[in-house]
């Protein structure tokens, strides 16, 4: 098997950043600087965003995804700062910090599924798509149409960006392995003796189909997603990954031309330090585009004591709703191949929207302590001997895929059920 040629110059420069005469400012010091201020500046600002959606965390369902996406400019800003310092390890940075890509994706489009929720008439999401018509499917597939309300279409549609979480991190992983037996080369990007060509085709076509996704079902359901800013809240995703990608291959195309290598860094070595650079600082501009897109003012309470920090951390952390997400889609499509009535039923007998989804409405029980007269004012919480808050009074859950004895599909949530959950709601 053939190896891949270092990337890296042979004679490695031994001095510190600080010397006994001070800082050597030469180029390489002066980006570091640069990349490390910019990398502070980024976690700063989301750090403050994610530290007001936790102080006002009234809507989980909708926040824990959002905490997710606020994630993603200090997660790629703080990787590509050491994948800078530590530039002769530059691969291996670099293939952690897109995984999380995929983990912004699927959590943006749970987000758009909450948003639709709520939107419903009556606080249900069966009356958001049962008037959506047959249509044609978006750009290059426009000669096909489709109807929303067939159970196959929905669980497809959901499947298709919910794969990327999968897909994503595995070809990490692989091409970790690959870098540390020599053989991925991302510098001979399109010599097929490496693996990394066959990886870029995978994650190509596993991206385009996550992202082919997310059109197609802001296109279906735009009309419900009007004030929501959803085109600001995906362009602050998007863009990242665009000026990632596009700027990465501009500086490897100039290897070689305008970009020479010194005695320490190869040409390689200043084009991959360029784009961490270059990330680190753009980051701060994109964590202030996800401050505005995602306003944490959308979801205070006017008197509401601040919620706890710790509860919605955790949330966003745990990723068992991806997986209970991941996991129903795949028992539909079993059933589905199995030939189970219900998957290929009528429109009396198949899953609704809601359920494709995962998704039931139902009753949180929030309250306002203090509007009935009381004491104080305090922050919403659970009472089920009172009537629920008008502000947040949908339970928007992710709900098991079942379905019942007479062959008609549901949700494993009755509507109109309470959440024990307390003040939190179900997550």
């Amino acid at each position: 098997m053939p190896t891949c040629p270092s990337d890296n110059a042979q004679a490695i420069d031994q001095s510190d950043f600080w010397s006994s005469n001070g800082i050597d400012w030469d180029a390489h010091r002066i980006g570091w600087a640069i990349a490390g201020s910019c990398s502070a500046v980024t976690v700063i600002i989301s750090l403050i965003s994610v530290l007001q959606h936790c102080r006002s965390y009234t809507n989980p369902a909708e926040q824990r995804q959002i905490l997710r996406i606020l994630y993603m400019p200090p997660v790629y800003a703080v990787i590509s700062f050491f994948s800078y310092r530590y530039f002769r390890s530059y691969t291996y940075y670099e293939l952690i910090y897109v995984a999380y890509e995929a983990v912004t994706l699927s959590a943006f489009l749970l987000l758009l599924i909450e948003f639709v929720a709520a939107s419903g008439t009556g606080h249900k999401v069966e009356s958001s798509i049962s008037r959506k018509d047959k249509r044609k499917l978006p750009i290059p597939f426009c000669c096909w149409r489709y109807r929303p309300t067939k159970p196959y279409f929905m669980y497809t549609l959901k499947w298709s960006v919910l794969q990327y979480v999968i897909i994503r991190p595995l070809i990490s992983i692989i091409g970790i392995v690959c870098q540390k037996f020599n053989v991925l080369c991302e510098a001979d990007s399109f010599n097929f003796s490496f693996a990394n060509v066959y990886l870029e085709i995978a994650d190509f076509f596993s991206i385009s189909v996550a992202l082919y996704g997310l059109i197609l079902f802001y296109g279906l359901t735009k009309e419900e997603l009007v004030g929501r800013r959803p085109l600001a809240k995906f362009l602050s995703i998007k863009l990242i990954v665009m000026f990632t990608w596009y700027q990465s291959f501009v500086f490897s195309a100039l290897e070689g031309r305008v970009i020479k290598g010194t005695q320490y860094w190869s040409e390689t070595n200043i084009a991959d330090g360029l784009n961490a650079l270059t990330i680190c600082i753009e980051m701060i501009f994109f964590a202030a585009l996800m401050w505005w897109a995602y306003t944490p003012a959308a979801y205070r309470v006017p008197g509401a004591r601040p919620t706890s920090i710790w509860r919605p951390l955790w949330d966003s952390i745990n990723i068992s709703d991806f997986a209970l997400e991941i996991w129903q889609s795949l028992k539909f499509f079993v059933d589905y191949m199995r030939g189970v009535p219900e998957t290929h039923g009528q429109l009396a007998t198949k899953p609704d929207f809601a359920q494709a989804f995962g998704i039931s409405s139902g009753r949180a029980n929030y309250i306002k302590h203090g509007a009935d007269g009381g004491s104080s004012s305090r922050a919403s919480e659970y009472d089920s001997s009172r009537p629920g808050r008008v502000s947040y009074d949908e339970d928007i859950r992710l709900a098991p895929y079942s379905y019942g004895e007479e062959g008609q599909a549901h949700s494993s949530s009755e509507p109109n059920s309470a959440t024990p959950e307390g003040s939190y709601g179900r997550v």
